[in-house]
């Protein structure tokens, strides 16, 4: 063997392959919905619907990191007047924090599926540990696009008077309750090991 194959098939045995995966949001399948008290009488409930992100995930490795970022100006909770009125400076203040944020980059697994992220939000320019629970993880390859796509449903829950909404706390519970669905796409692409060999077999 020349000795610019046998370095080749070194480099090659050197270099393990990336396992990491990394998961494109899906904007059409995500949303942050909400819940919260309305002076105890009843629970009124809205979503945000537009939101992007990353998500990478090493299931061998158990890790994992996590980037959304949620347009607070998609608030909707069914009625034109009250979104108005959470956009307002008493409340989301859209006008000067049009984007929330939620990044991680510590992730819980059992077996190889996540069950929590331990991460960080960041709402009206303060930031809080938020911790999420993943009640439910599964990747399929898609039926239409054959590409993997996996999926989660997960949970949460924070005081909004932590991040500065202290407008009508009291009479109303400051305690917000998020479920969140949310789907991503596998990105394509090849692995620093296919990289070395295909350069080495051009020579």
């Amino acid at each position: 063997m020349k000795l610019s194959g046998l370095l080749a098939v070194l480099l090659v045995a050197s270099v393990p392959p990336v396992i990491a995966q990394t998961y494109t949001i899906d904007p059409s399948h995500t949303f942050p919905s909400f819940e919260t008290d309305h002076m105890g009488i009843s629970v009124w409930r809205g979503k945000f619907t537009k939101t992007k992100g990353t998500v990478t995930l090493d299931k061998t490795a158990k890790t994992g990191s996590l980037d959304l970022v949620i347009d607070t100006r998609s608030v909707d909770v069914g009625l034109p007047l009250l979104n108005e009125h959470i956009k307002a400076r008493n409340f989301l203040d859209t006008d000067k924090f049009p984007t929330a944020t939620y990044k991680a980059d510590k992730f819980r697994f059992e077996d190889d599926k996540p069950v929590a992220v331990m991460g960080e939000l960041t709402l009206l320019g303060i930031t809080k540990p938020v911790m999420l629970t993943i009640n439910k993880f599964k990747c399929i390859m898609h039926p239409m696009l054959k590409r993997e796509v996996c999926g989660a449903d997960a949970s949460a829950e924070f005081k909004r008077t932590d991040f500065g909404i202290n407008y009508y706390s009291p009479p109303f519970d400051p305690v917000i309750k998020l479920a969140i669905q949310v789907e991503g796409f596998k990105e394509e692409g090849i692995s620093k090991k296919t990289i070395l060999m295909e350069s080495h077999s051009k020579k």
